[in-house]
């Protein structure tokens, strides 16, 4: 088994619950819940407060993405749909955000379950070697493999 990873984390609230990893679970995406109460009418853009600043190794990023029911418990779209925290990013106030637009008025609360985070080796180094040809076949081009 893998030596787990040692995550510094600073609560910017004392009013949200700790996060933690549930153990025994088939997912390794962690919760991150709203630290404030929020209002939202439709249409509206809105960055949520996580209350958490955290210091990721060198080396790694953390991904932000909305649970699988955001959508339908808060009528919540993250605006960039994929958000990516990079290790640069850990300073004592550099809070974790979520971008939201609201689809029909709603109401988050503190404590809410709004996002999820997992936390993802870098991209090695990329370098692109031009060619005249690539040698695999063609596919047929995007879209091309049918409806069914």
């Amino acid at each position: 088994m893998a030596e787990p990873l040692h995550l510094k984390i600073r609560y910017l609230s004392d009013r949200i619950e700790k996060l933690h990893a549930i153990e025994g679970s088939k997912s390794d995406w962690i919760d991150l819940r709203a630290a404030e109460d929020v209002t939202m009418k439709k249409g509206e853009f809105r960055l949520i407060p996580l209350g958490i600043a955290v210091a990721l190794p060198e080396g790694y990023e953390a991904h932000v993405v909305p649970r699988s029911s955001t959508f339908k418990n808060f009528g919540l779209i993250q605006t960039n749909h994929y958000g990516v925290i990079d290790n640069s990013y850990c300073g004592d106030n550099d809070q974790w955000f979520v971008p939201v637009l609201a689809m029909r008025d709603t109401q988050i609360r503190l404590n809410d379950r709004i996002c999820q985070f997992r936390v993802e080796k870098k991209q090695p180094e990329i370098v692109f070697d031009e060619v005249e040809h690539l040698s695999a076949a063609d596919r047929g081009g995007f879209g091309s493999t049918g409806r069914n």
